[in-house]
């Protein structure tokens, strides 16, 4: 089992499971909830702003499947928003969030971002969770109903790139290109 990063583009061929089923899962778990088709948010932003120089796209790959994936967008000059972090369904429980996270970090500070901040909805507690275990500090009252508050607000200072940290491939810039 060979596990590696692809930057790319949510318009590229691989990354076609995750927008499909996080569109499924934001419409299942939402519906019209927030006043928006079902799935609204997948389109809410161009492919564009997930592309350097002030975003990125990454998707986990396993023996060349797309497992897991994410990506950030510019919030401001020093802050990244996080989006998209998704895991297949077949692929749950093995901590590949965790790893889309942390790789979206690296990269980020690669990118000049001191900062991450992004939103999870009140009705995904495992994204919740997900966050406040891996160091990001909650913007709400975390005691509180998640409904009351609908968005769930984090952010987290990103510390110094470690050394060890691998830039991603020189492949994968081929492999988008095809």
């Amino acid at each position: 089992m060979a596990d590696e990063f692809f930057y790319t583009t949510p318009l590229h061929p691989l990354a076609q499971p995750l927008v499909e089923q996080l569109t499924w899962e934001y419409a299942t778990r939402y519906g019209t909830y927030f006043g928006e088709a079902p799935g609204a948010e997948m389109s809410r932003y161009p492919a564009e702003l997930f592309a350097p120089p002030d975003g990125n796209f990454v998707l986990l790959l396993r023996d060349g499947r797309p497992v897991a994936g994410g990506a950030f967008k510019r919030y401001d000059e020093r802050t990244a928003e996080m989006k998209r972090i998704w895991t297949h369904s077949d692929f749950r429980r093995q901590g590949l969030a965790r790893l889309i996270v942390a790789e979206l970090e690296a990269q980020a500070l690669r990118q000049g971002y001191g900062k991450f901040y992004l939103t999870t909805g009140f009705r995904q507690p495992e994204a919740k969770g997900l966050y406040l275990e891996t160091g990001y500090t909650p913007l709400f009252d975390v005691s509180a109903d998640p409904a009351f508050y609908r968005k769930l607000p984090f952010e987290k200072e990103l510390s110094v790139l470690p050394a060890s940290l691998p830039r991603p491939s020189e492949a994968n810039a081929a492999r988008d290109a095809a």
